[in-house]
């Protein structure tokens, strides 16, 4: 008798219609504020107006829905890690992105992250063999960074950015941003279930509702906006490639790298399908092409969503159909330009009142990536620190770096390019050369305890992959 066929992985069933879109729908509902809060930061600090960040928004809502959809269902074998994974605009560009525009514009911007989109493509498959150059020790010192340097931007749209303002921080909207932040708690902390999910978005639209009587809310765009259409390829002009906004926009990809590969093996242990070298080629390919999309139609690079991968871990629903439907969902939101306006109507102190805890979240995932390190050893603690202290420099002291040409000011004004620099340049020195070698143990000789004859520390001490 023949053999009954081998049932597929739960990674590739299929779930019944009606629960599959319901957790489907849920990703999508657990991703979204992230999502759309790269598009408002970003408008508001580029100072585009309501109709151009709502642009941006369906921009950014159909790239991470095709993004998201490849990442599921593999786009054959050129990319996508098939696996149960939500994508969206990574936090990660933001500060690069607000100092091109401001050295050199818009199409600049978009030119560079066309750019880093191609270099990504050429090191998708180098980099999934060399990740052991950007072990816990790196990730989590430019992680920390990421979110820290965030911070003042989610604080400038709280309380404006122009002190001579007539509403520079005005009491109100400070006690409307407390109130909001208050209500996210609140959620994240009370609530039970879906509602402790979707607590940032409930503060959201709280906030909002909240905001209208203050006369923070602008609607006009909604009306005049179209139910259906297409975001704008190039919308702000014929790229341009200064060579240290695409130096920048690369090493954010790297970065973008880094985040995504951490992502996908969690991913891959939470599924019991291990992600194999060739997997995460295709995987990281899948971000570059984020970057390819981006830069033509005026979104954002995307990474895997930190939020859905613990959403996977917590309802051990793993089939990938089900975050393919989320895709298809983003796709279908990004599709309507009236969506993307409401959303651009959302006031600034609100949007950062749920940005701050947003950010400060991405630094906390950075500080517990660099629990996996042994930060007992002084060459790591150093390592760290150096990393973190120096990514933090242009965000404590504002305009240090204006008086440098306005290429270096591009790299240099960048705490999340610094901060990547460093790591990965002290990293690499300490832990994979001869010098780092012989550095190493004149530090361990003249520790209490760490002399020549001491046992060697754990593989993670050493800075690398876990």
């Amino acid at each position: 008798m023949a053999e009954a066929p081998s049932p597929p992985h739960p990674v590739d069933q299929r779930l019944p219609f009606v629960r599959q879109s319901a957790f489907a729908l849920q990703h999508v509902l657990i991703m979204y504020t992230g999502c759309v809060t790269v598009p408002l930061v970003f408008g508001a600090a580029a100072g585009l107006d309501r109709s151009t960040v709502a642009l941006l928004i369906n921009a950014d809502l159909l790239v991470a829905g095709l993004i998201t959809l490849v990442q599921s269902l593999g786009l054959g074998r050129i990319a996508g890690v098939r696996l149960p994974i939500v994508t969206g605009a990574t936090f990660a560009g933001l500060t690069p992105m607000i100092v091109i525009a401001e050295e050199h514009g818009l199409q600049a911007v978009y030119g560079s992250m066309l750019a880093g989109g191609v270099v990504g493509l050429a090191l998708a498959v180098p980099f999934a063999r060399v990740i052991r150059f950007f072990p816990p020790l790196v990730t989590g010192s430019v992680l920390t960074v990421v979110g820290l340097s965030l911070i003042g931007v989610s604080g400038g749209l709280i309380v404006g950015n122009d002190p001579a303002a007539p509403d520079f921080a005005r009491p109100l909207h400070i006690g409307l941003a407390a109130l909001v932040v208050l209500i996210a708690v609140a959620f994240l902390l009370a609530g039970r279930g879906v509602w402790s999910q979707l607590g940032v978005l409930i503060a959201l639209l709280a906030g909002t509702l909240l905001a209208i009587p203050m006369d923070l809310v602008h609607l006009d765009g909604v009306g005049e906006a179209d139910w259906l259409g297409l975001p704008d390829p190039f919308h702000f002009g014929a790229p341009q490639f200064p060579i240290a906004a695409v130096v920048a926009m690369s090493i954010v990809m790297a970065v973008v790298f880094a985040e995504s590969t951490a992502s996908m093996l969690a991913v891959g242990e939470i599924t019991g399908r291990p992600v194999s070298r060739a997997d995460l080629a295709r995987g990281l390919v899948g971000d570059s092409l984020s970057g390819l999309l981006a830069g033509v139609l005026t979104s954002f690079i995307d990474t895997v969503f930190g939020q859905n991968v613990g959403a996977v871990a917590t309802t051990r629903v793993v089939s990938r159909y089900v975050t393919a439907t989320s895709g298809a969902i983003l796709v279908a939101l990004g599709l309507v330009p009236k969506l993307g306006a409401l959303v651009a109507a959302l006031p600034g102190v609100v949007v950062g009142a749920v940005g701050l805890i947003l950010f400060a979240t991405v630094a906390l995932i950075g500080i517990n990536t660099l629990r996996k390190v042994d930060l007992g050893d002084r060459v790591n603690t150093t390592i760290a620190a150096t990393s973190v202290g120096v990514g933090l420099l242009p965000e404590s002291a504002p305009g240090m770096f204006e008086n440098f040409p306005s290429s270096a000011e591009i790299l240099l004004g960048s705490g999340i390019t610094l901060a990547a620099c460093t790591a990965f340049t002290l990293n690499l020195l300490f832990h994979h050369t001869r010098l780092g070698t012989s550095a190493r143990a004149a530090v361990r000789a003249g520790a209490p305890g760490e002399g020549p004859g001491a046992a060697p520390g754990p593989e993670v001490a050493r800075g690398e992959s876990v």
